[in-house]
């Protein structure tokens, strides 16, 4: 069933919504910083991009940061918020435009929105941190990227293919 363009744009605020909850629930776990752990933000996102496509991801992934900053503070705004603009905005682009390319692949799909989105983050910060006394180098990009958000990237490798061939399923998407 393909879905229509009122229905694409309800979808991408209900996405937007859940992203706003998820890191409020996540943030009750005892442990420093959970959203770069969990990465709560992220899977709504993706979600968004493979159920509703280009540009909706995109415009989904650059408005949450910033959202959530406005409504809660958090994440920080710079370079935190300003940075995952730019990052959520490459996995819902990625995840729409490569769902198209790979004719409904998902865990390729997947695996390549987050290394991209991964990658945007890398590029953006170490432009960010130049106007800064603080280094960032691939020891920080690698340790920020996928050590430390190693249970949020099994999360997402877990969660989100289940979610989309459950939305499959129920001809929510096509």
């Amino acid at each position: 069933m393909k879905i229509n363009r009122t229905r694409k744009l309800a979808y991408t605020g209900l996405c937007i919504a859940i992203g706003l909850l998820l890191p409020q629930f996540v943030k009750i776990i005892p442990v420093s910083n959970p959203g770069a752990i969990f990465l709560p933000m992220h899977i709504p996102v993706l979600i968004c991009g493979f159920l509703c496509g280009f540009p909706y991801g995109a415009v989904c992934g650059v408005i949450l940061p910033i959202l959530a900053y406005a409504l809660t503070g958090r994440p920080a705004i710079f370079p935190t918020a300003i940075s995952m603009m730019f990052e959520l905005y490459a996995y819902g682009a990625l995840s729409a435009l490569l769902y198209r390319y790979t004719k409904g692949k998902i865990y390729p799909t997947l695996i390549g929105a987050m290394l991209g989105g991964r990658i945007v983050l890398g590029i953006v910060n170490t432009i960010f941190f130049s106007f800064t006394d603080k280094t960032y180098g691939m020891v920080a990009f690698i340790s920020v990227s996928f050590v430390t958000a190693l249970p949020g990237i099994i999360i997402q490798i877990a969660l989100i293919p289940t979610i989309i061939y459950a939305l499959k399923k129920s001809r929510l998407m096509s």
